[in-house]
């Protein structure tokens, strides 16, 4: 991940000048960040994008020309090592599913404060995922079976997981490190690496934010 004086170079994508300004006004005072862009809509922010290396793009879902779930998507495809941030008012599920598997690597609330945000900002840039309390709930009730679309296990589906890589997948999608779903489950950390690089090259995911969206698209549940 490139970086310019040791500091994540990020792109804000609003429709509202107020808002960026909030946010600019926020980041200016974190030394490890540098704002190099501002964008309008998904249209600009790709537009950027073909001149500008951007590490992080923080980005509203509702906007005019491009909304940020095509913005995302076309990002995550193009820039795949860019990191995608959705900072939105809007807390229904279906954003909320349509934006994580769009690519996005958080999902926070404009109604969080400073500190969730910069926690976001600060997981996201180390390669974990970050939800809002919102967006996590959304997570848990498709992995947990409250979203009452359990399939009868993945043996019939497309791809197979041993019972161990089911366990392994749910506790990286609750931002577990290696060390903390070794201690979960009474294993090694090396076991659970190994496990982790089964579960990339089975589902053909690329990093976590893949085996998130694997997880959320086929509800995998406890049996």
């Amino acid at each position: 991940m490139s970086k310019q004086n040791n500091k994540h170079k990020v792109l804000l994508v609003d429709d509202h000048n107020i808002v960026r300004d909030g946010i600019r006004a926020l980041l200016l005072r974190q030394k490890h960040i540098k704002i190099v862009a501002e964008a309008q809509d998904g249209v600009e922010a790709l537009e950027i994008l073909e001149q500008e290396e951007v590490d992080l793009v923080i980005i509203d879902i509702n906007m005019p020309k491009m909304n940020g779930i095509e913005c995302t998507e076309k990002i995550s495809k193009a820039y795949p090592t860019t990191r995608i941030l959705a900072l939105t008012m809007l807390k229904e599920e279906q954003h909320i599913r349509q934006m994580l598997r769009a690519g996005a690597s958080g999902y926070i609330l404009k109604d969080a404060g400073k500190e969730e945000l910069l926690k976001g900002i600060k997981a996201v840039m180390s390669g974990q995922n970050y939800f809002s309390n919102e967006a996590s709930q959304v997570v848990m009730m498709d992995l947990m079976g409250k979203s009452q679309r359990k399939t009868k296990g993945l043996a019939t589906g497309p791809v197979y997981l041993t019972g161990r890589e089911k366990d392994v997948l749910k506790l990286i999608v609750k931002e577990m490190t290696n060390q903390e779903i070794a201690r979960t489950l009474y294993i090694s950390a090396r076991t659970v690496d190994a496990h982790r690089r089964s579960l990339l090259q089975k589902i053909g995911a690329r990093n976590s934010v893949g085996l998130v969206k694997y997880a959320l698209e086929n509800y995998l549940l406890e049996d």
